[in-house]
């Protein structure tokens, strides 16, 4: 999977192109592809980035991608990172899409989230090198995600905040057997090493954003429930007309024996009436 094929297939949902205005954009070039597949499990699968988008809205304002480059202009391929995962909230989405990339000078201000997964071949840059050009760029929060807890980043999870230009250690807490997690004031979301899977929690309302699989197993069984339901109104009514229609033939056989009551008595008092 070349970088370019990733960025068609990955990229941020926005606005229409800002160069359909007539505007030309210098779009940013190429890069080499990657040679592993720590994305394709981490993040595209379990459909990270659709997931993101859907709790953060505002697509216009928002953009939410894999593998974006990022750099003080398109033009210089120098100082350009490439983010695993990246999070803006303040941007002209349609202008990254136009660009194929982040270019600082054009942009409101710097993405305020980006987490990298470790690889075999980028995990000592990302923890040094990449970590000092994400603050040199203003980047809000940094946070490296290692699958093999800390085979090949120093941890199996680290977050960083920026403070006053520079990087401070976000605060872990540890939960179940080997779980540990951290808070994201960008997103207000918690950041988890969950059994060597990357997961966001939502504390508001206690719950994960879903996996791929797991939101089409949530509908599933919402439409298992919708047709069970429909089921049961629809037995119930069924019963309700069958009771109904036995009522309807219990007052019909009541209303025949009141009129033969009244044609018996009525031949009675003939009768009483002729023997006088």
């Amino acid at each position: 999977m070349t970088t370019k094929t990733t960025k068609q297939a990955a990229r941020a949902v926005g606005v229409a192109d800002a160069g359909d205005a007539g505007e030309e954009l210098a779009r940013f070039p190429d890069f080499p592809p990657r040679d592993d597949m720590q994305n394709n499990k981490h993040i595209y699968t379990k459909s990270t980035i659709t997931a993101l988008m859907n709790y953060l809205g505002n697509p216009d304002r928002t953009c939410v991608g894999s593998e974006i480059p990022l750099g003080w202009t398109a033009s210089v391929r120098k100082g350009a990172l490439i983010p695993d995962l990246m999070v803006a909230r303040n941007c002209d989405a349609g202008r990254v899409n136009a660009q194929d990339g982040y270019e600082m000078r054009s942009q409101p201000g710097p993405p305020e989230f980006v987490l990298e997964v470790a690889s075999v071949h980028t995990a000592t840059r990302d923890d040094d090198a990449k970590r000092a050009g994400y603050a040199a760029y203003g980047v809000s929060e940094y946070w490296r995600f290692d699958p093999t807890d800390g085979r090949r980043y120093r941890a199996g999870l680290a977050g960083d905040r920026l403070v006053e230009g520079e990087y401070a250690p976000v605060e872990l807490e540890r939960y179940g057997a080997n779980n540990k997690r951290g808070y994201s004031e960008v997103l207000g979301l918690y950041v988890c090493w969950e059994e060597g899977e990357l997961r966001l929690y939502d504390p508001a309302t206690e719950s994960y954003l879903l996996t791929h699989e797991e939101d089409a197993a949530r509908a599933d069984a919402e439409a298992r429930a919708r047709r069970a339901e429909a089921a049961r109104a629809d037995y119930a009514d069924a019963r309700a007309d069958r009771a109904e229609a036995r009522a309807a033939e219990a007052e019909a056989r009541a209303a025949e024996s009141d009129a033969l009551i009244r044609e018996l008595r009525e031949r009675l008092a003939r009768g009483e009436g002729d023997g006088g």
